[in-house]
């Protein structure tokens, strides 16, 4: 079995081919920063709602602690079985301190994503998912690098 090669030339480039080259390396790896912050900031502004929503069930029960300690417990379980490894409860017990450390911060960037009218009306559960079409401004105003 022979193995045939091709023949390749070796061509010298046109000119202004290295500054085109480098152009769009440029865009490249610049596209490539900006949507590693814009995920970084997404993920931070998820956290900190999944911190927000931790703390208010919380105080919806009247035994805070260990209720607390219970619904943590539960809701690791059931994310990892949804999504993977990241929400074991060492990082939820970080996300609900995140939201507590940042929410009076945070708070009126997430408040201000929504009309008055929008807020009052989003009362339930399931109404709060409309509160998700903020996340992408929310994450916007994050004060972290």
């Amino acid at each position: 079995m022979t193995v045939t090669r091709k023949k390749t030339s070796i061509t010298r480039p046109e000119p202004g081919y290295h500054a085109v080259l480098s152009e769009v390396v440029g865009l490249i790896e610049a596209a490539r920063r900006a949507s590693t912050r814009a995920v970084n900031a997404l993920m931070t502004a998820t956290y900190w709602g999944i911190g927000r929503r931790i703390v208010e069930q919380e105080q919806q029960g009247a035994a805070r602690a260990g209720y607390g300690e219970e619904l943590i417990v539960r809701l690791s379980d059931d994310l990892q079985t949804r999504f993977g490894r990241g929400f074991g409860r060492a990082n939820l017990f970080q996300m609900r301190a995140f939201y507590l450390a940042y929410r009076e911060i945070l708070q009126t960037a997430s408040g201000e994503s929504m009309s008055v009218e929008a807020q009052q009306k989003i009362q339930t559960v399931s109404g709060q998912s409309h509160r998700h079409e903020g996340l992408a401004a929310l994450a916007g105003r994050l004060p972290l690098p």
